[in-house]
């Protein structure tokens, strides 16, 4: 009989991802398998339609739980109960751990048969480490996006992980330049900057005033620059007003190609903190990150988190070669210094180019794609009657 896989995702992120997995398990069987499952569009389109909005589990903050916390407990509940019904032969929790993980605790106390794989690790090397060995109760398999989670879920005492990938490995070739023209782009004049204030509406609020006055600033040190913003198309609208109160000009970038397009030429980049950073640094452009949050979250963050760097292509290269602004250290005129020296050929320019090469082989870029690699361990995990 066909496997029967049940997947829950809990935000876009992690709809991407388990719809680039089940196209990879049909891949692997020929097929000769079920779905079910909680996600979004992207995983309507493999087959897999959810009974609610994935909105409906989408809280950015501390501050928006509260409100949202009766809908969230019943969701938890209602995709419990979906799962223990489906007697599915193995459950896949995709990411959104404060979610997923809520879910799987109830399938395990109800359906303890009923084998459970983490597609990406909690970020425990960040924040709550102790969530991993806790884990054990209730997870028997971890696929990681970076490739130092395995080690440290090990020496956390988690459950056992495996290394498959990021989905950005499988784009590196499109965001690096593909012909002599894009290559000497780069470095032609004026340089092209790539701006990133973020993908989410709090993020363009507090990033996007503090950059365009650092863009400002660095235009008046280093001369023109051909400013381009890629956004969402949901956030264009959003971002198009903040863009509009810069002091210098700024192109807007939705579509897809016309952002890799410019990943291709980029002379350097002024990001906030994400995964943009590794994107930026996959790509090979030096760059300067920056974050805030509001004062709650910053106090609640210097308690928890343990973590070396905000910047997660640091994390990933073990090395702080990536400057970061937090808080009160994000500043215009502290972006903007720490901007000038990437547009030339500097030590500081040199050093993150040199660093960003290492991304290859540390994230095994080439290779068997991620959504292949995890098809394979979630058909190891199929529950054998």
């Amino acid at each position: 009989m066909s496997p029967h896989i049940f997947l829950v995702a809990g935000e876009e992120s992690g709809d991407r991802l388990g719809a680039a997995l089940i196209a990879a398990l049909r891949r692997a069987t020929e097929g000769a398998v079920r779905f079910s499952g909680i996600g979004g569009a992207h995983m309507a389109e493999q087959g897999v339609v959810s009974p609610f909005p994935l909105g409906d589990l989408a809280i950015m903050g501390f501050a928006a739980i509260p409100a949202s916390l009766p809908k969230i407990l019943r969701r938890i509940r209602e995709t419990a109960d979906a799962v223990v019904a489906a007697r599915p032969d193995v459950l896949v929790m995709i990411d959104s751990p404060e979610f997923t993980h809520r879910v799987a605790r109830r399938v395990r106390a109800r359906a303890p048969g009923i084998p459970i794989v983490d597609y990406v690790c909690p970020s425990v090397w960040a924040w709550r480490p102790g969530r991993a060995r806790a884990m054990r109760a209730y997870v028997d398999h971890v696929m990681a996006l970076l490739p130092f989670e395995p080690n440290v879920m090990q020496r956390l005492g988690g459950p056992p992980c495996t290394y498959v990938g990021h989905p950005l490995t499988e784009r590196a070739a499109e965001l690096r330049p593909k012909t002599p023209e894009e290559a000497e782009r780069r470095l032609a004049d004026p340089p092209l900057l790539l701006v990133l204030p973020g993908s989410r509406s709090g993020e363009i609020r507090r990033m996007a005033g503090v950059f365009g006055e650092a863009v400002a600033q660095l235009t008046q040190q280093a001369g023109p620059l051909e400013v381009v913003v890629p956004a969402v198309p949901r956030l264009a609208g959003a971002v198009g007003a903040a863009v509009a109160a810069w002091p210098v000009p700024a192109r807007i970038v939705t579509d897809a190609a016309e952002k890799d397009a410019a990943f291709r030429t980029a002379r350097a980049a002024l990001t906030k903190s994400g995964t943009s950073t590794l994107e930026l640094a996959v790509a090979g452009i030096p760059m300067a990150a920056a974050y805030k949050v509001p004062v709650l979250e910053e106090v609640v963050g210097r308690v928890l988190i343990t973590a070396t760097s905000a910047i997660l292509a640091n994390l990933v290269l073990g090395e702080n070669v990536v400057p970061e602004f937090l808080q009160r250290d994000c500043t215009a005129a502290r972006l903007a210094s720490a901007m000038l020296p990437l547009l030339a050929d500097t030590p500081e320019r040199r050093r993150q180019t040199a660093a960003f090469r290492r991304l290859d082989g540390i994230m095994e870029i080439g290779r068997a794609a991620p959504s292949d690699r995890a098809a394979t361990i979630v058909l190891a995990s199929v529950r054998r009657n």
